[in-house]
């Protein structure tokens, strides 16, 4: 004898048993996004501890504050390894202005002096001649090899306390934080970069943000930096020559 099948019964497979599959599903897909959000906030807390950190010490050129030093960071050097490249020129070219402002009286250029692309301190001291600053004025650090040894090695070695700092604007909040983590009580001044392209810059912000987790680390434990030299006086001397 045939049987009917109750009245509103699901076939096997199909409708009240493939909800608890799709609540199970949602929950995965939940956690997975919470993971991710949480791996992103993580990942993005030294970024944001350089923002944080540099609020209230960023300038404009037109009103920096005068000080004694501006340290000017280097970067990378012209393909002829003659004259600095565009984002370096702008820097060097802000720091003159400074000069001339008279919101700064020493500039201390601080770079890889055997960088890939070349000698980047000689060649910023003689573009700064170019641009009409007194050499007395200048005082090159061949071992700036990145943004936490030029803080580091300003306050240690040429016992710098209170400067500007000059780079370009995705660059400064992390400079700042750094020398000031150091013990430099630094502004930030944001570098002219006229010919530099909006991707270029798209391209350097990126790479600062995702430089930002090694120099949390670096300041975090207090890395020497990596080449040690002792005391100079340069900078002292330039001062007493102004």
């Amino acid at each position: 004898m045939d049987t009917e099948d109750p009245a509103g019964a699901a076939p096997a497979g199909t409708g009240s048993d493939r909800s608890p599959r799709r609540s199970r599903r949602r929950r995965r897909l939940t956690r997975l996004a919470a993971a991710g959000v949480a791996a992103l906030l993580l990942a993005s807390a030294p970024w944001a501890w350089t923002k944080v950190a540099a609020h209230g010490h960023l300038h404009p050129e037109a009103t920096a504050p005068a000080v004694d030093v501006v340290i000017v960071l280097g970067t990378g050097v012209a393909p002829d390894r003659q004259q600095p490249g565009e984002r370096l020129a702008g820097r060097l070219q802000t720091a003159a202005a400074l000069v001339r402002a008279g919101r700064a009286r020493v500039v201390l250029v601080s770079g890889d002096g055997n960088g890939a692309s070349g000698d980047e301190p000689t060649v910023m001291t003689s573009y700064l001649a170019g641009l009409g600053v007194d050499p007395q004025r200048v005082v090159a650090d061949p071992f700036g090899l990145d943004t936490y040894d030029t803080c580091a090695r300003a306050r240690q070695v040429y016992g710098v306390t209170r400067a500007l700092i000059v780079t370009q604007s995705y660059h400064l909040s992390r400079a700042v934080t750094l020398c000031r983590h150091l013990g430099v009580d630094v502004d930030g001044v944001p570098a002219r970069c006229a010919g530099c392209p909006p991707t270029l810059l798209a391209g350097k912000a990126v790479r600062d943000y995702l430089a930002s987790p090694k120099a949390a680390w670096d300041a975090a434990r207090r890395r020497p930096p990596a080449v040690r030299s002792p005391e100079n006086t340069d900078i002292r001397d330039a001062l007493r020559g102004t």
